[in-house]
């Protein structure tokens, strides 16, 4: 027991002493510029939830039948694609969404046949229907319909995710409510309008020609061409006409990155594409060299340069009369994705800060009483002992605060009550250890020997209470959400922490007292 090694020694006090200068942060004021400026120190502080900092809390509505009537309108441009193929055109009139259909009305019944073998396995979730050899239905199924509905409001949980995670809120709350609806919650955010901003926005950026085969007046008028859709420029840029041919020659999905640069003093988003989709960017640019093609961009055309000349580098850029701010925005939620459903603020609450300091005060004074106790109680138990458990005890809290800052974990009022019990259980292991310790004294042996005994005893249930404890609080971390995720956290590290001052520090203490003290008897 005397002989405690070297490297257990300079471990011990390194990790001790670590832990006071990480959490040092934590006990200046926000705004104290020695603490914010200093080199020597850690700036990291610990996240505060949105329980205790305040930030915003919305309520989004996933536009789940725009997304389907998206779905039905994909399938009827493959209607009209495998119904034009070469060579052996099918005559059709009347092709159009219909409810929760596909209809179309054949122009000769002899071509039925080679209608219904290309449409049958056309599309997953959809059957075909057919009336009198020429009335034809692509009716979506139930399942397909429920399906689609599902998979646009996970497609959107995700995606909304990434574009919080982008802007740098750390720890926010995103989760399913009901069917259709997603929870957001921001601690500490400062600008909740721009979120809003940027999840609203849908950004479904594909790639389409331009139809020049007829004028704006015309298109205006009502006479459109089939195939192709009357659509106009952003609100900034004058709502600008153009007449876009409905197929989509490279879609955005295809993208891989895109920042905000800048051209002639102009801030533009350059964007890439993956293998496939600048393949596909180069046949489309060196087959129509000389047209107009149309970056539309949540179904408003941002940019439709004419093609001088194939681009065969898989990248390129948008321009528009965008600010520094909009061309960030753009990139980011390029970057993240296209929402598969536009999205719809239905509630906005602001949690402010007052509620957030009122919970941490009371935080404050229910881990002071809580430790006041415990010190309490351990001194008057074990005596000289218990005063170096109580002091361990002081590093096991420095310790939890400084891996919740450099962990950049979020401390959320369950976190607060997982440190309140951590206080409570941080003396279990230091308790077992020193009743060992007057177990093996009343068996009459020396000093030495009744602390080497009682460390050496004590170890394995030490070991099997707390590792119970632990799995517990990894199980509850894993499956748990939001404050469940917060109490596991510091339960887990206050575990940890625990463990390690009550078989390390407080034994240092110990060993360092009996090297100087040498008694003859142990005052427990």
């Amino acid at each position: 027991m005397v002989n405690y090694p070297r490297w257990a020694i300079i471990t011990t006090v390194v990790i001790a002493l670590l832990g006071l200068i990480y959490a040092s942060p934590n006990f200046f004021p926000q705004a104290d510029e020695a603490v914010e400026t200093s080199g020597f120190l850690p700036s990291n502080r610990m996240n505060l939830g949105l329980d205790l900092q305040g930030g915003s809390s919305l309520l989004l509505s996933v536009g789940v039948d725009t997304a389907i009537r998206e779905t039905l309108e994909s399938v009827e441009s493959t209607v009209r694609r495998e119904l034009r193929q070469r060579g052996s055109r099918v005559g059709y009139s009347g092709l159009r969404v219909e409810g929760k259909a596909i209809a179309f009305r054949l122009r000769d019944a002899a071509d039925s046949d080679t209608a219904r073998d290309r449409l049958r396995n056309l599309e997953d979730g959809f059957e075909l229907e057919i009336s009198d050899d020429v009335n034809f239905r692509l009716v979506m199924s139930e399942e397909a319909e429920t399906a689609r509905r599902q998979s646009a409001v996970e497609q959107s949980i995700e995606i909304v995710r990434r574009r919080v995670d982008e802007t740098g809120v750390a720890e926010p709350v995103i989760q399913q409510q009901g069917q259709d609806r997603i929870l957001v919650q921001l601690p500490g955010i400062k600008d909740p309008e721009r979120i809003k901003r940027l999840l609203g926005q849908t950004a479904k950026l594909n790639f389409h020609m331009l139809d020049e085969s007829v004028s704006i007046q015309e298109a205006e008028s009502g006479n459109l061409p089939a195939g192709s859709m009357l659509l106009y420029s952003p609100e900034e840029e004058g709502r600008i006409p153009y007449v876009v041919r409905r197929t989509v020659e490279v879609a955005g999905d295809r993208l891989v990155d895109a920042q905000p640069t800048f051209q002639d003093g102009q801030p533009i988003v350059s964007f890439r594409f993956d293998a496939s989709g600048g393949r596909r960017f180069g046949e489309l640019t060196a087959n129509n060299v000389g047209n107009r093609l149309a970056i539309v961009l949540d179904r408003e055309v941002v940019s439709a340069p004419r093609i001088q000349t194939a681009i065969l580098g898989g990248s390129g850029i948008i321009t528009g009369r965008f600010t520094v701010q909009q061309v960030n925005d753009l990139s980011l939620v390029l970057r993240a994705g296209a929402l598969p459903a536009p999205l719809t603020v239905l509630e906005e609450r602001t949690v402010g800060p007052g509620l957030g300091a009122d919970s941490i005060e009371a935080g404050k004074i229910a881990s002071i009483i809580g430790l006041v106790a415990v010190v309490v109680f351990i001194v008057v138990s074990y005596g000289l002992f218990g005063l170096m458990a109580a002091v361990a005890l002081l590093f096991n809290l420095s310790l939890i605060v400084a891996l919740l800052s450099v962990l950049q974990a979020t401390l959320t009022l369950p976190g607060i009550a997982g440190i309140v019990l951590t206080i409570g259980m941080a003396v279990d292991a230091n308790v077992l250890i020193l009743e060992r310790i007057k177990e093996e004294v009343r068996n009459g042996r020396t000093p030495i020997s009744a602390i080497d005994a009682g460390y050496r005893r004590a170890f394995t249930t030490i070991i099997d209470s707390n590792l119970t404890t632990l799995i517990a609080a990894i199980l509850l971390f894993q499956f748990g959400t939001g404050p469940i995720k917060g109490f596991a956290v510091t339960l887990s590290i206050g575990i940890i922490t625990s463990m390690f001052t009550a078989m390390m520090l407080t034994r240092l203490f110990i060993v360092v007292w009996l090297r100087r003290r040498r008694p003859q008897t142990l005052p427990i």
